[in-house]
C-alpha cells in the first residue's frame, strides 16, 4: 500500500465530485459534470494548488452505447482495469449504511502538469472481501440502481470522502462540493466540529453550524428540478440513520424530503451557479441563499486540437498557461488558421466513416451537436420542420454530426436518439446527418475541433453553463445558440457567433411563442446568414473564427475559473467560526 505524496502541514482544497474525467481509459464519468471536475483538476495542478480530488471508483463505469438495426440505443456494460491505471492506499476506513459498517479504501491517480503541479484523485471503494456482496457493489456503476443504491454512493462519497482525508492526515483549508452528491460531508464536519456540551449550556448549539460553512463551498449545477437528488425521509432513517439528530437534518435538508442541494446551501459560506444567468435562476428556485456566478470554463490546452496546439505554439507563445494571451488571434495567417481547421475536419470526417459508414465531404458546411440526450436539450429542434430544412440547403450543403448518450432510464432521451437517426435516414442524399456511438473523451476532442459551427438548443432556462461550445471555441469553431448559459455571456451576435430566438431576458413570451420565434430564427439565420458568409465570404468567416478564439477562449478557460474560486471562495471566510481544530 502507499502513502499518498504530499505535503503534510500544508492545508489542501478537497475537491469532491461524484464523477471526474481525466482521460477515456479511466471512464469514471457520465458526461458534462465529470468533464468540468476533471479540467478542474487540470487547472489546479497547472496554477500549481494545494488540491486533492475525491471521488467514486465506478469499477463499471458508466455504459457504451451501441445502436440496433433500429437506432434505439443498447446499453453495453463495460469494466476497466483499476489496477493499470491507479494504486491502491492506506489507510482503510468505515461509514455505516443500513446500521452495518462498510469498509471503505481509497485508490489514488496523481495528475502532473508539465509546469510541475500534482494533484492526486483519491477513488473510494467499497469492493472488499470483508464486505457483503451487495456492499462491494456500491461504487460499481456511476448512477446506476435505485434510489437506495444511488444513497449508499453519496454516503461513501460525502462522509467516507472525508473520512478518508482524515486518516491521510491531510489539514483541510476548503470543501468544495461539487453539485449536491457529496453534501453529506457536511454531516461529517458536523460531528467533528462538534462542540462540548458543557461549554455551551444548550443542547442545539452543540451543532456548530457556522464552523462548517466556513470549511465549505458548494456549486450547484442544474436549474433543471429533477437534478436535485431528493431521498425520503424513511429511506434517508433506514439507510443513512441518525449521524446527527434527525431534527437537525430535516432543519438543514428539508421537511418533507432530504434534499441534498438544500443540504448544501445550509451549510456552506460560499455557494455559486455555473454562469449569471443560471445563478439567477438558482436564486430564484431556493430563495434568499446568497448564490454567487462563477462562470464555468475548459482546460485550454486539453480541448485545443494538435493542429491549433501548434498554431498557437507558433504565434502566441505562452497561450496555455496564460489564456489571456489568446485574445491575440489576430496574429494568426488567415491561410494558416483555415488550413488548421481543414486539417482537424478531415480528421473528423474520417473518424465519422470508420465509425458509421457516412461519407462526408470537408468542403461541405458541418454542424456538430453533441451532448447528453435529453429532452430539454432539445438535439431534435433542427428537425422540426423538415421542408424547411430543404429550402435552407438550396442556399449550399449542409451536414450535420450527433453525439450523445441518454441515461438508460431516460426513455424520452433515447426516443430522441432514435428519431434523429430516423431523420438521418429521410433525409439521405439531401443531409448527410451521422450519429457516432458511444460519445466520450476522445470523440469529443475530435467533434470540437472538426465541426464548422457548433449548435446548441436548450429549452431556457434549463442550461447551467454548458461547456460544449467553449471547447469548440478554441479550435475556432463558431458557436449557434440559444440564449442560454454561458453563451448568454459569450455572445456578440455575427462577431463570436449567432444566438437562436429571443433574449431571455424578454420575459414577456408565452412559451409556445418564443418557441415559434427560435425555430424561425434558427433556419433563418442559416438560410441568410450562415450558409452564404460560409460559401461567398471565407474571408469574413475566417474573421469571425479569430473572434471565437481571441473573445472566447480567451476567458472561458478553466485556468480564469479557478483563479474565481480562489479569490472569491478558497480565500475567503465570512462566518465568524468556532475553533476547529485542524481545520483553522
Amino acid at each position: 500500500m502507499d502513502t499518498l505524496p504530499m505535503p503534510g502541514q500544508e492545508q489542501v482544497i478537497a475537491y469532491f465530485s461524484m464523477e471526474i474525467a481525466l482521460f477515456e481509459d479511466i471512464p469514471t464519468y457520465s458526461g458534462g459534470l465529470g468533464i468540468l471536475a476533471g479540467d478542474t483538476v487540470r487547472s489546479a495542478a497547472d496554477l500549481s494548488m494545494p488540491f486533492v480530488a475525491v471521488t467514486l471508483l465506478s469499477r463499471k463505469g458508466y455504459f457504451r452505447q451501441e445502436f440496433s438495426p433500429s437506432g434505439d440505443q443498447v446499453e453495453k456494460s463495460t469494466r476497466w482495469d483499476v489496477e493499470q491505471f491507479l494504486k491502491p492506499l492506506s489507510p482503510h476506513i468505515s461509514v455505516t449504511i443500513s446500521g452495518k459498517k462498510v469498509l471503505v479504501r481509497s485508490w489514488y491517480y496523481l495528475w502532473k502538469s508539465i509546469t510541475g503541479g500534482v494533484v492526486p484523485i483519491l477513488f473510494l471503494d467499497t469492493d472488499f472481501p470483508d464486505n457483503d456482496p451487495e456492499e462491494r457493489k456500491i461504487t460499481d456503476v456511476l448512477y446506476g440502481g435505485d434510489r437506495e443504491y444511488r444513497l449508499k454512493q453519496e454516503i461513501v462519497l460525502g462522509i467516507g470522502g472525508a473520512r478518508i482525508l482524515d486518516a491521510l492526515g491531510l489539514r483541510v483549508r476548503k470543501y468544495h462540493i461539487n453539485e449536491g452528491h457529496a453534501a453529506f460531508l457536511t454531516l461529517e464536519l458536523l460531528n467533528k466540529l462538534k462542540r462540548p456540551l458543557e461549554e455551551v449550556w444548550d443542547e442545539k448549539k452543540v451543532w456548530d453550524t457556522t464552523a462548517v460553512k466556513n470549511l465549505c463551498v458548494f456549486t450547484t449545477h442544474t436549474p433543471v428540478e429533477a437534478g436535485h437528488d431528493k431521498f425520503s425521509h424513511d429511506l434517508v432513517r433506514h439507510v443513512l440513520g441518525e449521524p446527527v439528530p434527525f431534527s437537525l437534518l430535516q432543519e438543514l435538508g428539508g421537511r418533507e424530503y432530504l434534499n441534498m442541494t438544500l443540504l448544501a446551501l445550509n451549510l456552506s459560506g460560499y455557494v455559486n451557479g455555473v454562469a449569471k444567468r443560471h445563478s439567477e435562476v438558482s436564486r430564484t428556485m431556493f430563495p434568499g441563499y446568497a448564490i454567487q456566478a462563477v462562470t464555468n470554463g475548459v482546460h485550454s490546452f486539453t480541448w485545443t486540437s494538435q493542429s491549433f496546439r501548434d498554431l498557437y505554439d507558433r504565434y502566441i507563445p505562452g497561450w496555455a498557461h496564460e489564456t489571456e494571451l489568446l485574445t491575440r488571434a489576430g496574429a494568426i495567417p488567415d491561410e494558416t488558421l483555415w488550413e488548421a481547421h481543414q486539417r482537424e475536419k478531415r480528421a473528423l470526417l474520417a473518424m465519422i466513416f470508420e465509425k458509421t459508414g457516412c461519407t462526408m465531404s470537408e468542403d461541405i458546411l458541418t454542424i456538430g451537436f453533441a451532448r447528453r440526450m435529453t429532452a430539454y436539450k432539445r438535439p431534435h429542434l433542427l428537425f422540426t420542420d423538415l421542408e424547411r430544412l430543404k429550402k435552407v440547403t438550396r442556399k449550399g450543403k449542409l451536414q450535420v454530426v450527433y453525439g450523445g448518450k441518454a441515461h438508460p432510464q431516460d426513455h424520452e432521451g433515447k426516443r430522441l436518439i432514435r428519431e434523429i437517426q430516423g431523420h438521418a435516414h429521410t433525409l439521405r442524399g439531401e443531409i448527410n446527418i451521422a450519429y457516432i456511438p458511444d460519445y466520450a473523451f476522445d470523440i469529443a476532442h475530435r467533434l470540437v475541433a472538426g465541426v464548422d459551427v457548433w449548435l446548441n438548443t436548450p429549452q431556457i432556462p434549463m442550461e447551467a453553463s454548458g461547456t460544449s461550445g467553449m471547447k469548440a471555441a478554441h479550435n475556432g469553431v463558431l458557436n449557434f445558440s440559444v440564449l442560454d448559459g454561458w453563451w448568454l455571456e459569450g455572445c456578440m451576435e455575427g462577431l463570436t457567433g449567432w444566438s437562436i430566438g429571443p433574449s431571455p431576458l424578454k420575459e414577456d413570451r408565452i412559451p409556445s411563442e418564443r418557441l415559434r420565434e427560435e425555430i424561425d430564427d434558427l433556419y433563418n439565420k442559416l438560410e441568410y446568414i450562415i450558409i452564404p458568409t460560409y460559401y461567398e465570404q471565407i474571408d469574413w468567416w475566417i474573421k469571425l473564427m479569430k473572434n471565437s478564439i481571441g473573445t472566447v477562449a480567451s476567458y472561458f478557460n478553466s485556468h480564469r475559473m479557478m483563479k474565481r474560486y480562489i479569490t472569491d471562495a478558497y480565500l475567503h471566510q465570512t462566518f465568524l467560526s468556532y475553533p476547529a481544530g485542524n481545520h483553522s
